[in-house]
């Protein structure tokens, strides 16, 4: 049986900590797909289709990983993909605190899908979307917090 991860997330935008969790986990999963979620209650900075193009830039040379959008419960669109792992990165306590809440819920509304964390190196540990995020609106360089095939620049006039 082929092992399947969704790794679900906003990705505004796709870091390089997002990046890194993805690379080590190819070594525990036959195919991950990298979901990102549509949320009409967020305020996004990128849209939809330019998140999604960013990350298939950073993955196109790997055929184990796609790149797709959902609604709705994640849950919902593991089984929808036949995925029965959950991947997510942890960078900090609170993160591991607001990821086992989410795990178990998840757990109770789907025990066949089991969610695995992986822990972002040190390096990684400040990085997250909100602050660079911040960094792009603010003028700043942020081309050291994504994947080195992301030019920010390309993306410059398609936020949401």
């Amino acid at each position: 049986m082929k092992k399947i991860a969704v790794f679900p997330g906003s990705f505004d935008p796709f870091t390089i900590g997002h990046e890194a969790i993805v690379k080590r986990a190819l070594g525990l999963f036959d195919e991950i797909i990298v979901a990102v979620g549509a949320n009409a209650l967020k305020k996004n900075y990128y849209s939809l289709e330019t998140r999604k193009k960013m990350i298939n830039k950073v993955f196109m040379n790997e055929p184990r990983i796609s790149v797709d959008h959902y609604e709705g419960l994640t849950v919902d669109y593991c089984r929808k993909k036949g995925a029965s792992f959950l991947l997510r990165g942890i960078r900090t306590s609170s993160d591991f605190e607001f990821e086992r809440a989410i795990a178990q819920v998840n757990r109770a509304m789907a025990s066949d899908i089991e969610s695995v964390f992986l822990l972002t190196i040190p390096e990684h540990t400040p990085i997250t979307s909100t602050i660079v995020k911040d960094i792009i609106r603010s003028g700043g360089d942020a081309s050291r917090f994504v994947p080195s095939s992301v030019n920010l620049r390309d993306y410059k006039g398609e936020e949401a």
